[in-house]
């Protein structure tokens, strides 16, 4: 049976560091509210004015070409998660190929918000499974700060800019990805979103007075759904997969919120060693957040180590996806 293999994993983080004491300057908030609630010490930010989630993705990518040594043209399909694009039109991935100079492949944008990446990830192993392509890049691109509103104490804290990028490619060994489970229910729409700029509600003075272009969050909602999906996905691809957590590597979920995390792990009793973190570092960078966390800790990676990615957003949209690990690093 045909699979898809992650050959490669890069990301990219900007330079610039966005510190709780330095938002505390510009907020009432300070590091231990923020760290108390969140889990999150700072946040990286893309501050280069014009620039965009395609510069993200398309220095992810360049990375990725830089790593393998890959022809660029042997690139045939580029899949790109954002909640981020950088106009309603053309695709983010369209803008990504231009800048790392690559005019022979196919690309196109897909959102579900913090779920984006695995969302991406189905469908380009679902290319390679059905044989269409044999080198896939998925990439998850996101300058959140693109869509904080900086006086709102609530969700300013949350996020932070980065691209993760891998490249999927066939395998006829029992690696890659191995099975993926996804939902979608409609509820959530309240409770997360951005209500100015789409064809509801364009663009006006009226919305831009009211700040509808920013992220909105109903924090205790999400944060409720998304303990209990995450979990239920992750327990369900498991069971159906015959895993025990014992026989589980590595667990990778959306780096939304510490505390998620911890419900996660103390719900499956995951060792602190086995659930992989890095919000402190970077926050909730929507769906980059798991490629950004495979590029981490690759080194740690080992062939045929199991590896659950789950993930939860807006939508609401969430699921799980069981991967076997194809490479040591």
């Amino acid at each position: 049976m045909l699979r898809a293999k992650i050959s490669c994993v890069t990301s990219y983080v900007p330079d610039d560091i966005l510190s709780n004491e330095e938002l505390a300057q510009m907020v009432d908030t300070s590091d231990e509210w923020i760290t108390t609630r969140v889990g999150i010490k700072e946040r990286r930010i893309l501050r280069e004015e014009g620039t965009g989630s395609s510069d993200l993705g398309a220095r992810a990518l360049q990375a990725l070409i830089d790593k393998t040594g890959i022809d660029p043209k042997e690139i045939e399909l580029i899949i790109c998660a954002t909640s981020n694009p950088d106009f309603r039109f053309p695709s983010t991935a369209s803008i990504i190929a231009e800048k790392v100079g690559i005019k022979t492949t196919y690309g196109y944008d897909i959102q579900a918000a913090c779920a984006g990446f695995l969302v991406a990830l189905q469908a380009g192993a679902a290319y390679i499974q059905a044989g269409l392509y044999k080198k896939v890049v998925v990439i998850a691109a996101e300058k959140m700060s693109s869509m904080v509103n900086y006086k709102d104490r609530n969700t300013c804290p949350l996020f932070g800019d980065a691209a993760g990028c891998v490249l999927l490619e066939p395998t006829e060994e029992e690696t890659g990805v191995m099975d993926t489970i996804f939902h979608t229910d409609g509820m959530g729409l309240p409770h997360l979103v951005m209500t100015g700029g789409g064809s509801v509600r364009p663009a006006s003075h009226t919305t831009i007075d009211k700040n509808e272009h920013y992220v909105y969050q109903d924090g205790r909602f999400v944060f409720k759904h998304a303990v209990a999906d995450m979990i239920s996905s992750s327990s369900t691809i498991m069971q159906r997969n015959q895993l025990t957590i014992d026989d589980v590597d590595y667990v990778i979920p959306h780096q939304a919120n510490l505390r998620i995390i911890e419900a996660i792990a103390e719900r499956f009793n995951i060792p602190e060693e086995k659930m992989l973190v890095n919000i402190q570092h970077y926050g909730n960078t929507s769906a980059a957040s798991i490629p950004l966390c495979l590029s981490e800790f690759e080194h740690r990676f080992k062939k045929g180590d199991k590896l659950i990615l789950t993930a939860f957003g807006a939508g609401f949209t969430w699921g799980a996806v069981y991967l076997v690990w194809d490479y040591n690093s």
